[in-house]
Protein backbone atom coordinates (compact mmCIF):
# COMPACT_ATOMS: atom_id res chain seq x y z
CA UNK A 1 0.00 0.00 0.00
CA UNK A 2 2.92 2.69 0.82
CA UNK A 3 4.28 1.67 -2.74
CA UNK A 4 0.64 3.10 -4.22
CA UNK A 5 0.65 6.23 -1.91
CA UNK A 6 4.35 6.90 -2.95
CA UNK A 7 3.48 6.34 -6.57
CA UNK A 8 0.56 8.59 -6.68
CA UNK A 9 2.00 11.14 -4.55
CA UNK A 10 4.93 11.35 -7.12
CA UNK A 11 2.57 11.53 -9.92
CA UNK A 12 -0.02 13.91 -8.68
CA UNK A 13 3.17 16.21 -7.75
CA UNK A 14 4.55 16.26 -10.99
CA UNK A 15 1.36 16.67 -12.99
CA UNK A 16 0.58 19.80 -10.89
CA UNK A 17 4.32 21.20 -10.93
CA UNK A 18 4.76 20.27 -14.79
CA UNK A 19 1.37 21.35 -15.59
CA UNK A 20 2.05 24.25 -13.66
CA UNK A 21 -1.04 24.39 -11.82
CA UNK A 22 0.63 24.74 -8.56
CA UNK A 23 4.40 26.01 -7.81
CA UNK A 24 6.72 24.13 -7.01
CA UNK A 25 6.72 25.56 -3.30
CA UNK A 26 3.14 24.79 -2.99
CA UNK A 27 3.08 21.19 -4.81
CA UNK A 28 6.61 20.47 -2.56
CA UNK A 29 4.71 20.90 0.29
CA UNK A 30 0.91 20.32 0.00
CA UNK A 31 1.15 16.91 -1.93
CA UNK A 32 3.53 14.96 0.37
CA UNK A 33 1.34 16.14 3.26
CA UNK A 34 -2.02 14.74 1.65
CA UNK A 35 -0.26 11.85 0.84
CA UNK A 36 1.63 11.43 4.53
CA UNK A 37 -2.15 11.94 5.53
CA UNK A 38 -3.53 9.00 3.28
CA UNK A 39 -0.83 6.82 4.23
CA UNK A 40 -0.32 7.11 7.66
CA UNK A 41 -4.16 7.82 8.99
CA UNK A 42 -6.58 6.70 5.84
CA UNK A 43 -5.58 3.78 5.02
CA UNK A 44 -4.85 2.68 8.95
CA UNK A 45 -8.25 3.98 9.85
CA UNK A 46 -9.83 2.46 6.80
CA UNK A 47 -7.81 -1.40 7.80
CA UNK A 48 -7.80 -0.96 11.86
CA UNK A 49 -9.93 1.71 13.00
CA UNK A 50 -9.36 4.42 14.94
CA UNK A 51 -6.87 2.77 17.44
CA UNK A 52 -4.37 2.54 14.32
CA UNK A 53 -4.60 6.22 14.12
CA UNK A 54 -3.92 8.01 17.21
CA UNK A 55 -0.08 6.58 17.82
CA UNK A 56 0.63 8.70 14.11
CA UNK A 57 -0.96 12.05 15.20
CA UNK A 58 2.26 13.97 15.45
CA UNK A 59 4.20 11.83 12.99
CA UNK A 60 3.92 14.08 10.06
CA UNK A 61 5.42 17.06 11.93
CA UNK A 62 8.36 15.32 12.48
CA UNK A 63 8.54 14.17 9.25
CA UNK A 64 8.68 17.31 7.81
CA UNK A 65 11.31 18.73 10.64
CA UNK A 66 13.26 15.95 9.94
CA UNK A 67 13.54 16.94 6.39
CA UNK A 68 14.32 20.79 7.34
CA UNK A 69 17.05 20.04 9.67
CA UNK A 70 18.74 17.63 6.46
CA UNK A 71 18.61 20.87 4.36
CA UNK A 72 19.25 23.82 6.22
CA UNK A 73 22.79 24.30 5.91
CA UNK A 74 21.96 23.87 1.52
CA UNK A 75 19.76 26.47 2.06
CA UNK A 76 21.93 28.51 3.97
CA UNK A 77 24.63 28.03 1.65
CA UNK A 78 22.54 28.74 -1.36
CA UNK A 79 21.63 32.32 -0.06
CA UNK A 80 24.85 33.56 1.01
CA UNK A 81 26.03 32.27 -2.33
CA UNK A 82 24.00 34.24 -4.11
CA UNK A 83 24.91 37.14 -2.10
CA UNK A 84 28.47 36.80 -2.58
CA UNK A 85 28.53 36.38 -6.36
CA UNK A 86 26.03 38.74 -6.63
CA UNK A 87 28.36 41.63 -4.31
CA UNK A 88 31.59 40.71 -6.59
CA UNK A 89 29.80 41.47 -9.68
CA UNK A 90 28.50 44.38 -8.12
CA UNK A 91 31.95 45.24 -7.49
CA UNK A 92 32.52 45.32 -11.30
CA UNK A 93 34.88 42.19 -10.72
CA UNK A 94 33.84 40.91 -14.40
CA UNK A 95 34.19 44.12 -16.42
CA UNK A 96 38.03 43.82 -16.54
CA UNK A 97 38.13 40.36 -17.86
CA UNK A 98 35.02 41.25 -20.25
CA UNK A 99 37.44 43.82 -21.31
CA UNK A 100 40.47 41.94 -21.71
CA UNK A 101 38.91 38.93 -23.81
CA UNK A 102 37.40 41.57 -26.11
CA UNK A 103 40.62 42.68 -26.43
CA UNK A 104 42.34 39.01 -26.96
CA UNK A 105 39.71 37.48 -29.65
CA UNK A 106 39.93 40.53 -32.33
CA UNK A 107 38.37 39.62 -35.25
CA UNK A 108 39.23 35.76 -35.41
CA UNK A 109 36.13 33.79 -35.10
CA UNK A 110 37.89 30.77 -33.70
CA UNK A 111 39.04 32.83 -30.77
CA UNK A 112 35.61 35.09 -30.52
CA UNK A 113 34.15 31.37 -30.49
CA UNK A 114 36.44 30.48 -28.10
CA UNK A 115 36.36 33.74 -26.28
CA UNK A 116 32.30 33.85 -26.07
CA UNK A 117 32.68 30.13 -24.07
CA UNK A 118 35.25 31.54 -21.74
CA UNK A 119 33.75 34.54 -20.77
CA UNK A 120 30.42 32.60 -20.23
CA UNK A 121 32.56 29.86 -17.87
CA UNK A 122 33.42 32.76 -15.88
CA UNK A 123 29.88 34.48 -15.86
CA UNK A 124 28.56 31.04 -14.88
CA UNK A 125 30.29 30.84 -11.47
CA UNK A 126 27.23 32.38 -9.84
CA UNK A 127 25.66 29.31 -11.00
CA UNK A 128 22.50 31.92 -12.56
CA UNK A 129 21.70 30.72 -16.56
CA UNK A 130 20.16 34.13 -17.00
CA UNK A 131 22.83 36.33 -15.83
CA UNK A 132 25.78 34.98 -17.37
CA UNK A 133 23.56 35.29 -20.68
CA UNK A 134 23.31 38.57 -19.73
CA UNK A 135 26.64 38.96 -19.06
CA UNK A 136 27.84 37.28 -22.30
CA UNK A 137 25.78 37.81 -25.38
CA UNK A 138 25.58 41.63 -25.40
CA UNK A 139 29.28 41.85 -24.63
CA UNK A 140 29.85 39.55 -27.61
CA UNK A 141 27.02 40.23 -30.17
CA UNK A 142 28.55 43.21 -31.54
CA UNK A 143 31.43 40.69 -32.97
CA UNK A 144 29.05 38.41 -34.71
CA UNK A 145 27.33 40.71 -36.43
CA UNK A 146 30.51 42.80 -37.66
CA UNK A 147 32.15 39.79 -38.77
CA UNK A 148 28.83 37.85 -40.05
CA UNK A 149 29.06 34.98 -37.60
CA UNK A 150 26.04 32.52 -36.89
CA UNK A 151 24.14 33.67 -34.30
CA UNK A 152 23.36 30.17 -33.55
CA UNK A 153 27.07 29.19 -32.86
CA UNK A 154 26.77 32.24 -30.49
CA UNK A 155 23.54 30.95 -28.77
CA UNK A 156 25.40 27.24 -28.79
CA UNK A 157 28.71 28.05 -27.42
CA UNK A 158 27.48 30.12 -24.52
CA UNK A 159 24.86 27.35 -24.08
CA UNK A 160 27.85 24.91 -24.13
CA UNK A 161 29.74 26.89 -21.77
CA UNK A 162 27.29 27.48 -18.72
CA UNK A 163 26.09 23.78 -19.50
CA UNK A 164 29.27 21.57 -18.47
CA UNK A 165 30.05 24.18 -15.59
CA UNK A 166 28.24 22.83 -12.54
CA UNK A 167 29.12 23.60 -9.47
CA UNK A 168 28.97 22.97 -5.70
CA UNK A 169 26.22 25.89 -4.81
CA UNK A 170 24.53 25.55 -8.54
CA UNK A 171 20.60 24.88 -8.51
CA UNK A 172 20.83 21.32 -10.11
CA UNK A 173 23.72 20.46 -7.55
CA UNK A 174 21.66 22.01 -4.35
CA UNK A 175 18.98 19.54 -5.02
CA UNK A 176 20.80 16.34 -5.95
CA UNK A 177 22.62 16.50 -2.73
CA UNK A 178 19.26 17.44 -0.82
CA UNK A 179 17.41 15.06 -2.36
CA UNK A 180 19.71 11.95 -0.97
CA UNK A 181 21.19 13.86 1.80
CA UNK A 182 24.62 13.80 0.81
CA UNK A 183 27.18 16.62 1.11
CA UNK A 184 27.86 18.61 -2.00
CA UNK A 185 31.48 17.90 -1.63
CA UNK A 186 31.51 14.19 -2.05
CA UNK A 187 28.90 14.72 -4.83
CA UNK A 188 31.25 17.28 -6.63
CA UNK A 189 34.93 16.64 -6.19
CA UNK A 190 34.70 12.78 -8.23
CA UNK A 191 33.31 14.84 -11.27
CA UNK A 192 35.75 17.17 -11.27
CA UNK A 193 37.37 15.22 -14.06
CA UNK A 194 34.29 14.33 -15.89
CA UNK A 195 33.72 18.46 -16.13
CA UNK A 196 37.32 18.64 -17.41
CA UNK A 197 35.98 16.54 -20.38
CA UNK A 198 33.34 18.78 -20.74
CA UNK A 199 35.09 21.97 -20.77
CA UNK A 200 37.72 20.60 -23.44
CA UNK A 201 34.96 19.21 -25.15
CA UNK A 202 33.76 22.93 -25.28
CA UNK A 203 36.99 24.55 -26.15
CA UNK A 204 37.13 22.23 -29.21
CA UNK A 205 33.70 22.80 -30.54
CA UNK A 206 34.50 26.53 -30.02
CA UNK A 207 37.77 25.92 -32.65
CA UNK A 208 35.43 23.78 -35.01
CA UNK A 209 32.66 26.23 -35.26
CA UNK A 210 35.21 29.04 -36.01
CA UNK A 211 36.98 26.88 -38.26
CA UNK A 212 33.12 26.38 -40.05
CA UNK A 213 32.85 29.82 -40.21
CA UNK A 214 36.25 31.04 -41.43
CA UNK A 215 36.03 28.85 -44.15
CA UNK A 216 32.26 30.03 -44.93
CA UNK A 217 33.07 34.17 -44.73
CA UNK A 218 36.09 33.20 -46.83
CA UNK A 219 38.76 34.03 -44.30
CA UNK A 220 40.54 30.78 -44.48
CA UNK A 221 44.55 30.93 -43.60
CA UNK A 222 46.45 34.34 -45.14
CA UNK A 223 43.18 35.80 -46.76
CA UNK A 224 41.79 35.65 -42.82
CA UNK A 225 44.06 38.69 -41.67
CA UNK A 226 43.55 40.75 -45.26
CA UNK A 227 39.69 39.80 -45.27
CA UNK A 228 39.01 41.15 -41.96
CA UNK A 229 41.68 44.07 -41.89
CA UNK A 230 39.12 46.80 -43.48
CA UNK A 231 35.77 45.24 -41.78
CA UNK A 232 37.55 44.57 -38.29
CA UNK A 233 40.65 46.16 -38.31
CA UNK A 234 39.12 49.06 -35.24
CA UNK A 235 37.11 45.48 -33.50
CA UNK A 236 39.96 45.62 -31.14
CA UNK A 237 39.50 49.24 -29.76
CA UNK A 238 35.25 49.63 -31.09
CA UNK A 239 33.92 46.43 -29.28
CA UNK A 240 34.08 47.65 -25.14
CA UNK A 241 31.85 46.45 -22.51
CA UNK A 242 28.14 47.92 -22.52
CA UNK A 243 27.77 51.50 -20.91
CA UNK A 244 27.13 51.75 -17.42
CA UNK A 245 24.17 53.14 -15.82
CA UNK A 246 25.02 55.66 -13.45
CA UNK A 247 23.55 53.63 -10.33
CA UNK A 248 26.30 50.77 -11.61
CA UNK A 249 28.78 53.08 -11.66
CA UNK A 250 28.74 54.05 -8.02
CA UNK A 251 28.46 50.46 -7.56
CA UNK A 252 32.08 49.65 -8.94
CA UNK A 253 35.22 49.15 -6.95
CA UNK A 254 37.79 48.63 -9.93
CA UNK A 255 40.52 49.21 -7.91
CA UNK A 256 39.80 45.88 -5.60
CA UNK A 257 39.34 43.71 -8.62
CA UNK A 258 42.20 41.66 -7.24
CA UNK A 259 41.23 41.17 -3.99
CA UNK A 260 37.77 40.30 -5.17
CA UNK A 261 38.94 38.14 -7.58
CA UNK A 262 41.39 36.76 -4.79
CA UNK A 263 38.57 35.96 -2.52
CA UNK A 264 36.41 33.85 -5.50
CA UNK A 265 39.75 31.58 -6.21
CA UNK A 266 39.70 30.86 -2.51
CA UNK A 267 35.91 30.35 -1.90
CA UNK A 268 36.21 28.17 -5.02
CA UNK A 269 39.69 26.28 -3.88
CA UNK A 270 38.07 25.97 -0.53
CA UNK A 271 35.09 24.19 -2.06
CA UNK A 272 37.17 21.88 -3.82
CA UNK A 273 40.08 21.12 -1.47
CA UNK A 274 38.80 20.90 1.74
CA UNK A 275 36.06 19.48 3.98
CA UNK A 276 35.53 22.70 5.39
CA UNK A 277 31.23 22.80 4.85
CA UNK A 278 29.93 25.16 2.17
CA UNK A 279 27.51 27.40 4.28
CA UNK A 280 30.44 28.19 6.62
CA UNK A 281 33.00 28.67 3.46
CA UNK A 282 30.34 31.19 1.95
CA UNK A 283 29.17 32.67 5.08
CA UNK A 284 32.26 33.94 5.82
CA UNK A 285 33.24 35.31 1.55
CA UNK A 286 29.72 36.95 2.05
CA UNK A 287 30.73 39.01 4.66
CA UNK A 288 34.03 39.65 3.37
CA UNK A 289 32.82 40.83 0.29
CA UNK A 290 30.48 43.14 1.89
CA UNK A 291 33.05 45.16 4.49
CA UNK A 292 35.60 45.14 1.83
CA UNK A 293 33.71 46.64 -1.16
CA UNK A 294 31.18 48.57 0.61
CA UNK A 295 32.26 49.95 4.10
CA UNK A 296 28.81 51.42 5.30
CA UNK A 297 25.70 49.05 6.66
CA UNK A 298 23.77 50.89 5.00
CA UNK A 299 25.68 49.95 1.66
CA UNK A 300 25.83 46.32 2.76
CA UNK A 301 22.02 46.06 3.94
CA UNK A 302 21.58 47.83 -0.09
CA UNK A 303 23.55 45.09 -1.74
CA UNK A 304 21.69 41.92 0.07
CA UNK A 305 18.16 43.48 -0.21
CA UNK A 306 19.27 43.75 -4.09
CA UNK A 307 19.87 40.03 -4.28
CA UNK A 308 16.74 38.82 -1.88
CA UNK A 309 14.48 37.93 -3.97
CA UNK A 310 16.49 35.42 -5.74
CA UNK A 311 18.06 34.26 -2.85
CA UNK A 312 14.79 33.93 -1.10
CA UNK A 313 13.04 31.85 -3.60
CA UNK A 314 15.63 29.50 -4.08
CA UNK A 315 15.97 28.66 -0.16
CA UNK A 316 11.96 28.79 -0.05
CA UNK A 317 12.07 26.04 -2.83
CA UNK A 318 15.07 24.29 -1.27
CA UNK A 319 13.06 24.72 2.56
CA UNK A 320 9.48 23.21 0.63
CA UNK A 321 11.69 20.21 -0.88
CA UNK A 322 12.99 19.35 2.10
CA UNK A 323 9.34 18.41 3.41
CA UNK A 324 8.80 16.02 0.62
CA UNK A 325 12.04 14.26 0.92
CA UNK A 326 11.39 14.24 5.10
CA UNK A 327 8.21 12.57 3.90
CA UNK A 328 8.92 10.35 1.16
CA UNK A 329 11.93 8.56 2.80
CA UNK A 330 10.69 8.74 6.70
CA UNK A 331 7.21 6.96 5.86
CA UNK A 332 8.95 4.53 4.23
CA UNK A 333 7.32 5.62 0.60
CA UNK A 334 10.31 5.77 -1.21
CA UNK A 335 12.08 2.65 0.22
CA UNK A 336 8.94 0.85 -0.57
CA UNK A 337 8.62 2.02 -4.01
CA UNK A 338 12.55 1.33 -4.71
CA UNK A 339 12.11 -2.10 -3.63
CA UNK A 340 8.82 -2.52 -6.02
CA UNK A 341 11.08 -0.82 -8.83
CA UNK A 342 13.97 -3.37 -8.02
CA UNK A 343 11.87 -6.54 -8.24
CA UNK A 344 11.55 -5.35 -11.99
CA UNK A 345 15.51 -4.92 -12.78
CA UNK A 346 17.82 -7.91 -13.63
CA UNK A 347 20.30 -8.54 -11.23
CA UNK A 348 23.08 -7.77 -14.13
CA UNK A 349 21.69 -4.40 -15.22
CA UNK A 350 21.17 -2.85 -11.71
CA UNK A 351 25.22 -2.07 -11.34
CA UNK A 352 24.59 -0.46 -15.00
CA UNK A 353 21.50 2.21 -14.10
CA UNK A 354 23.98 5.11 -12.91
CA UNK A 355 25.57 4.94 -16.72
CA UNK A 356 22.26 4.47 -18.29
CA UNK A 357 20.95 7.41 -16.34
CA UNK A 358 24.36 9.79 -17.43
CA UNK A 359 23.15 8.45 -20.76
CA UNK A 360 19.21 9.94 -20.96
CA UNK A 361 19.89 12.44 -18.34
CA UNK A 362 20.19 15.47 -20.79
CA UNK A 363 17.34 14.98 -23.02
CA UNK A 364 15.20 14.21 -19.69
CA UNK A 365 15.49 18.25 -19.16
CA UNK A 366 13.56 18.53 -22.07
CA UNK A 367 10.87 16.31 -19.98
CA UNK A 368 10.96 17.15 -15.96
CA UNK A 369 12.17 20.29 -14.82
CA UNK A 370 14.46 19.97 -12.15
CA UNK A 371 11.99 19.82 -8.91
CA UNK A 372 10.43 17.42 -10.71
CA UNK A 373 13.05 15.26 -11.47
CA UNK A 374 15.75 15.75 -8.63
CA UNK A 375 12.82 15.24 -6.25
CA UNK A 376 10.52 12.97 -7.43
CA UNK A 377 11.99 10.71 -10.18
CA UNK A 378 15.85 10.71 -9.23
CA UNK A 379 15.62 9.57 -5.35
CA UNK A 380 13.35 6.41 -6.67
CA UNK A 381 16.06 5.63 -9.29
CA UNK A 382 18.59 5.92 -7.02
CA UNK A 383 17.57 3.46 -4.25
CA UNK A 384 16.45 0.89 -6.67
CA UNK A 385 19.55 -1.35 -5.26
CA UNK A 386 22.75 -2.57 -6.46
CA UNK A 387 24.70 0.61 -6.72
CA UNK A 388 25.43 3.71 -4.55
CA UNK A 389 22.62 6.31 -4.60
CA UNK A 390 24.94 8.87 -4.91
CA UNK A 391 26.02 7.63 -8.18
CA UNK A 392 22.58 8.21 -9.74
CA UNK A 393 22.83 11.55 -8.29
CA UNK A 394 26.64 12.18 -10.30
CA UNK A 395 24.87 10.34 -13.53
CA UNK A 396 22.07 13.09 -13.30
CA UNK A 397 24.36 16.38 -12.78
CA UNK A 398 26.07 15.67 -16.69
CA UNK A 399 22.97 16.03 -18.39
CA UNK A 400 19.74 16.91 -16.18
CA UNK A 401 19.06 20.73 -15.97
CA UNK A 402 23.50 21.26 -16.56
CA UNK A 403 23.55 20.59 -20.03
CA UNK A 404 20.39 20.39 -20.71
CA UNK A 405 18.78 24.03 -19.44
CA UNK A 406 19.97 26.11 -22.40
CA UNK A 407 17.54 24.26 -24.68
CA UNK A 408 14.90 23.13 -22.39
CA UNK A 409 11.58 25.00 -22.43
CA UNK A 410 11.01 24.23 -19.13
CA UNK A 411 13.52 27.05 -18.29
CA UNK A 412 12.90 30.75 -18.71
CA UNK A 413 16.92 31.07 -19.48
CA UNK A 414 16.11 29.34 -22.65
CA UNK A 415 14.16 31.89 -23.94
CA UNK A 416 16.26 34.56 -22.53
CA UNK A 417 19.08 33.03 -24.18
CA UNK A 418 17.35 33.10 -27.83
CA UNK A 419 15.77 36.67 -27.05
CA UNK A 420 19.05 38.31 -26.63
CA UNK A 421 20.78 35.89 -29.46
CA UNK A 422 18.19 37.01 -32.28
CA UNK A 423 17.55 33.02 -32.46
CA UNK A 424 14.29 31.15 -32.99
CA UNK A 425 14.03 28.72 -30.08
CA UNK A 426 13.03 25.63 -32.48
CA UNK A 427 16.65 26.75 -34.58
CA UNK A 428 17.92 26.74 -31.32
CA UNK A 429 16.67 23.50 -29.65
CA UNK A 430 17.56 21.22 -33.70
CA UNK A 431 21.27 23.30 -33.58
CA UNK A 432 22.13 22.92 -29.89
CA UNK A 433 20.62 19.76 -28.57
CA UNK A 434 22.55 17.45 -30.70
CA UNK A 435 25.99 19.26 -29.23
CA UNK A 436 24.72 19.25 -25.50
CA UNK A 437 23.86 16.01 -25.48
CA UNK A 438 27.23 14.96 -27.04
CA UNK A 439 28.75 16.63 -24.10
CA UNK A 440 27.00 14.86 -21.52
CA UNK A 441 28.02 11.73 -23.04
CA UNK A 442 31.50 12.73 -23.21
CA UNK A 443 31.53 13.81 -19.67
CA UNK A 444 29.75 10.38 -18.84
CA UNK A 445 32.91 8.57 -20.40
CA UNK A 446 35.02 10.62 -18.29
CA UNK A 447 32.65 9.97 -15.36
CA UNK A 448 33.52 6.02 -16.35
CA UNK A 449 36.97 6.58 -16.94
CA UNK A 450 37.64 7.77 -13.51
CA UNK A 451 35.60 5.42 -11.71
CA UNK A 452 32.53 7.78 -10.61
CA UNK A 453 30.78 4.97 -11.98
CA UNK A 454 31.20 1.78 -13.77
CA UNK A 455 29.78 0.96 -17.10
Amino acid sequence: MLTLVGILTIAILLFCIMSKRLSPIVALIIIPVLGAVVALYVVPLCQNGLEAVFPHYTTIPKMVLAGIAQLAPMAAMFVFAIIFFGVVSDAGMFDPIIAKILKVVGTSPKKIIIGTGVLALIAHLDGNGAVTFLITVPAMLPLYDKLGIDKKILAGITALSAGVNFLPWTGPMIRAAGALYVDTYDLFKPLIPAQLCGLAFMVFMGWYWGRKEEKRLGLVGAGNAAGAAEEGSDAITHFAPKELTEEERKLRRPHLFWPNITLVILVILGMVTTKIPPVVIFMVACCVALTLNYRKPAEQSARINAHAKGALMMASTLFAASVFTGIMGESGMLNAMAASAGQYVPDGLSSHIPFIVSLVAMPLSLVFDPDSYYFGIMPVVANIGGFPPIQVAQASLLGQMTTGFPVSPLTPATFLLCSLCGVDLADHQKFCIPILWLASIVMAIGAVLTGVFPI
